[in-house]
């Protein structure tokens, strides 16, 4: 509002300015008007000369009165600040007053509650023993169920270790049996390996594979060409081997005739091959049993005629090596089998 009235005092004196001078102008320029008019425009002019000063000394009554509201008013706004930093005070303690008084009010009201209520002191102590052991009773059940849960736990444990046991000890035995075999082999290895020195590498060879001991020998060695008659020499060589074969109870023996792929002659002695490596085999198995006796419950024979080369048979050199009999010595496999049933069945 003050800043309106001094704005509209400023107007008026621009006015009061513009009027002067234009009067001033026209004097000016009025100087070969007529005398009377001259006369009237100066009264005009004072005149409103005395209505600048009248209007400045109002202009400046009002501002001393404007300079005076703001004073006024600045120590007004002083106060207001400082009214409202004590109103916020008083709310703050009035909100704490409230809240304590609705405390106090919570306790009057539970000690009323004490004093109104028929329960005598011990009343209410046994009230609350009796609450107390309910708590232990339901306390006690709970324990109770947590130990018989303990109990089956410990029980499922001891159950598991001992299979565990049974386990690891199933797995010892299999290995033992494992590493029996395996020293089984070695020593047939180096038995027979040592009964069988006196034959060159083209007769025979003696070498382990997949466990197993495998005894090869010639054809020459053994036969005569086309013949499934064994000759001295190759008996000679049995012999030393029956020596062997006789103090090993628990290894299988396998009897292997194999041949080259030349077809047999026609209207021969044997069919084919099949049928030349079969009785190859039963002729090195019967100078085993019969002669040598080599338990006959310990030898398989078979033939495997022409379809299991060691070595290329377009050359003379690979289908002698290819005309063989194979003696595969191998520890019996039955208590192992037996143990490995009896583990998969058992877990």
């Amino acid at each position: 509002m003050v800043n309106d009235k001094l704005l509209m005092i400023n107007e008026m004196k621009a006015n009061l300015l513009k009027m002067v001078v234009l009067l001033m102008v026209a004097a000016a320029l009025g100087s070969c008007v007529a005398k009377k008019k001259f006369i009237e425009s100066e009264n005009g002019r004072l005149s409103a000369e005395e209505q600048v000063r009248e209007l400045t000394a109002t202009v400046e009554a009002q501002n001393n009165k404007i300079s005076e509201l703001e004073t006024t008013i600045s120590g007004l706004e002083t106060k207001i600040t400082g009214l409202e930093t004590k109103i916020a005070g008083l709310e703050s303690k009035t909100a704490y007053l409230e809240s304590d008084t609705a405390r106090l009010g919570k306790e009057i009201r539970d000690m009323r509650k004490i004093l109104t209520s028929n329960m005598t002191q011990r009343e209410q102590m046994d009230a609350m023993l009796k609450s107390q052991k309910e708590s232990l009773a339901e306390m006690e059940d709970k324990l109770r169920e947590q130990s018989e849960n303990l109990a089956e736990m410990e029980a499922m444990l001891k159950k598991q270790r001992e299979t565990l046991v049974e386990r690891e000890s199933t797995i010892n035995d299999l290995r033992a049996i494992i590493q029996k075999q395996n020293d089984m082999v070695n020593n047939l290895l180096r038995q027979v390996t040592d009964a069988l020195t006196g034959f060159s590498s083209d007769e025979l060879t003696v070498q382990m594979r997949d466990g197993k001991v495998y005894v090869a020998m010639s054809d020459k060695l053994l036969f005569t060409s086309g013949s499934a008659d064994v000759d001295n020499r190759g008996k000679q060589a049995l012999a030393m081997l029956a020596e062997v074969l006789t103090k090993q109870p628990e290894i299988d023996i396998f009897i292997e005739g194999h041949t080259d792929n030349v077809p047999m002659r026609s209207g021969g002695r044997f069919a084919d091959n099949w049928d030349l490596s079969v009785i190859r085999a039963t002729s090195v198995v019967r100078i085993l049993t019969v002669d040598y006796k080599v338990n006959p419950l310990q030898i398989i024979p078979s033939g495997r005629s022409e379809f299991f080369p060691v070595a290329d048979n377009s050359t003379p050199e690979g289908r002698s090596k290819n005309r063989r009999t194979e003696i595969i010595l191998q520890p019996k496999l039955d208590k192992l089998f037996q143990m490995l049933n009896e583990y998969q069945n058992n877990w």
